[in-house]
């Protein structure tokens, strides 16, 4: 594994997430969303916690990528969009009631733009992480 440029995955489909939550959705006719809004929301109010708890999030998920979503089938963007759908479902089924949402955020629009962000971020995390894996793993042609 490539801690290295597991960070930077983390940190750049973290950011492109966080683009489609509060800039795109709106523009697609869903509710915009802030995960470091709601983190925050859970950790007492403070919004520095709750963006440094989101990017922390996203390189361990990034992190969890580089050991297990390697394996999934297809090039990189593909096996990161098929990992993100695992962190969509801990995040619907898991964190959201732990934060005192209801599962699948209560509403088909703000599911399904969740699910959007999560398959955005692991595509990207999977074409940062997985292409430059590959071809560092690829043999020089000589």
């Amino acid at each position: 594994m490539n801690i290295g440029r597991a960070v930077i995955a983390g940190v750049v489909g973290t950011a492109v997430m966080t683009g489609v939550g509060l800039w795109m959705a709106p523009l697609m006719g869903l509710p915009a969303m802030n995960p470091a809004v709601m983190l925050a929301g859970a950790m007492g109010g403070n919004l520095a916690l709750g963006w440094a708890a989101h990017f922390m999030i996203g390189v361990t998920l990034a992190a969890l990528y580089a050991l297990v979503g390697m394996r999934l089938p297809g090039p990189g963007f593909t096996r990161g969009a098929l990992f993100g759908i695992a962190p969509f479902l801990m995040a619907q089924i898991v964190v959201m009631p732990m934060m005192g949402m209801p599962v699948f955020s209560g509403s088909a629009a703000m599911a399904f733009g969740s699910l959007v962000g999560h398959l955005v971020y692991g595509g990207v995390v999977g074409g940062i992480y997985g292409e430059a894996h590959e071809a560092e793993a690829a043999p020089a042609l000589a």
